[in-house]
Parts: C-alpha cells; sequence; structure tokens
C-alpha cells in the first residue's frame, strides 16, 4: 500500500471515531510503527490530525482545549455556558472543589463569582487565570506543578503527586467523548493521568460534556460512565442517548440549550 493511500485510512479513521493509537494502525495496515509516525507527521503537517502521546485525533471534532473551529461557534459556546450554570448551582459555599482543564471547565470557572469561601484546585493554567483574575478575598485557588502541555495543563509525576492525598466535596471534568464501551474519554495520555489523579482525589465525580460529545471516542480513556455521579449536558442529547447514559452514569442533567440552535 502507498503512503497516500495509507494515509487516506489513516484520515478516514480518525474523522470517524475521532482518534487513532499507534499500535492499532500498525496491526491494522501491516506496517511499521516508526511508517506510522511518518504518515501522521505528514498529516499533521498539513493540518488534518493532532498528533497525541500513543496516536493522533482529528481536528474536526471540538477539541479537548476548545481550539478547534467547531469549539467556537455561537452554539457551542451557549450550551457550556448553560451546562456550567447548572453545575455551578451544585457547588456550596466552603465547598473545596477540583478542576480539570477543558473548555467547559473554563466556562464553570467563569459561573463560579456567586460562590463564596471557594478552594479549587487545578492543572488548568486558563482555569486558575480565570478564577484567580477576581478581587475576591474568600478564594484560593490551588495549581498544581507539573509540566505544561499545549493546551496549558500541568501533567506528570509533580502534578500527580500534589493531587495525591487531597479530599476533595467535587471534581469537575470536560471530556472529549462519552460512550457506552469506552465510557469518558480524553486525547492525551499525560492530561488523562493527571485527570485520573483529580478524580480519585474527589468525593463525587461532575462530569461536563455537551451532546456532540455522545459516541465520540477519544484516545484514553479518563473514567468509566458508572464512575460519574452526575453527567451535566444539554437538551440537544437524543432519546437514545440519553437512555444509554442514564443507565449508566449516576445522576443524568440536561441543561436547557440554545433557542433556535443553528446546529
Amino acid at each position: 500500500m502507498l503512503a497516500r493511500q495509507r494515509q487516506e485510512v489513516i484520515l478516514e479513521e480518525t474523522r470517524r471515531t475521532g482518534a487513532v493509537r499507534v499500535s492499532e494502525l500498525v496491526s491494522r495496515l501491516g506496517v511499521s510503527d516508526m511508517t506510522i509516525r511518518r504518515d501522521l507527521d505528514a498529516l499533521a503537517g498539513r493540518g488534518l490530525v493532532e498528533k497525541v502521546y500513543g496516536g493522533a485525533t482529528s481536528v474536526r471534532l471540538p477539541g479537548f482545549d476548545g481550539s478547534a473551529a467547531g469549539e467556537s461557534s455561537r452554539g457551542h459556546r451557549t450550551r457550556l455556558q448553560s451546562i456550567a450554570a447548572t453545575a455551578a448551582r451544585r457547588v456550596r459555599p466552603g465547598s473545596a472543589i477540583g478542576m480539570s482543564g477543558s473548555a467547559a471547565t473554563r466556562a464553570l470557572a467563569r459561573a463560579l463569582s456567586h460562590v463564596e469561601n471557594l478552594t479549587v484546585v487545578t492543572n488548568s493554567l486558563r482555569v486558575a487565570d480565570i478564577l484567580g483574575g477576581t478581587p475576591r478575598q474568600d478564594r484560593d485557588v490551588v495549581l498544581t506543578g507539573g509540566i505544561r502541555t499545549q493546551s496549558d495543563a500541568l501533567v506528570g509525576p509533580v502534578a500527580v503527586q500534589t493531587l495525591r492525598g487531597l479530599h476533595l466535596d467535587f471534581v469537575f471534568v470536560g471530556v472529549h467523548g462519552m460512550a457506552e464501551g469506552p465510557g469518558f474519554t480524553v486525547p492525551d495520555l499525560s492530561e488523562r493521568e493527571a485527570d485520573r489523579a483529580l478524580i480519585e482525589a474527589g468525593r463525587r465525580l461532575v462530569v461536563l460534556a455537551d451532546h456532540t460529545r455522545f459516541n465520540a471516542v477519544s484516545l484514553a480513556t479518563v473514567a468509566t460512565l458508572a464512575e460519574a455521579d452526575v453527567l451535566v449536558s444539554d437538551d440537544g442529547l437524543r432519546d437514545q442517548a440519553r437512555r444509554v447514559l442514564s443507565a449508566h452514569v449516576g445522576e443524568l442533567v440536561l441543561a436547557p440549550g440554545p433557542i433556535g440552535s443553528d446546529e
């Protein structure tokens, strides 16, 4: 098979599933991992995929860090704001919460302006900037150390070690995909490890994901559906998706979507 043909197969699979692994492509296409990595380099160089550790993700889906074109649409932003406002109502004054890095958690950070005496632990520089950008004296923002990723998340052993031993009331996580088998998935393995440590530090897990994430599967599972005490999505979620998710998560909460949405 020619390089162009392999790359077409890889691109089609990435767009279909949202992410591909090098090991799976090696098995499917019968070539070496170095050949696959060169193919991914070529596709990434053309802006068709985004390389991550161990594979690649599609740039056509809304990105985990909110950088893809679809993420900036008015309808998507409105859905995230509604989801964030719904989730924020669960946070009580005096709470200690954890927040991962994503477009959804950044929206949540903005929606928490009314909550008093709040302690927030996060590995996201963007979330910390939002929360720390107000003159409030009753808010503590704890930022983990670690290695900075392109999406301004702090990852690696230092970040994970910082999170171990903490005890948080809620942990809020934004995800790239949610599906019955793979569960909640994210596109970066290093961020997955930090998110996993954050989840394990929380008493209750709240996942934030709009309806477009259903049946999208990214590179790494960060939690099973059953681990989510609460999943906050929007009312664009179709009946079949509602049935699947309700059967697994502790509580499915649907925030009102935008009126007259273009999607």
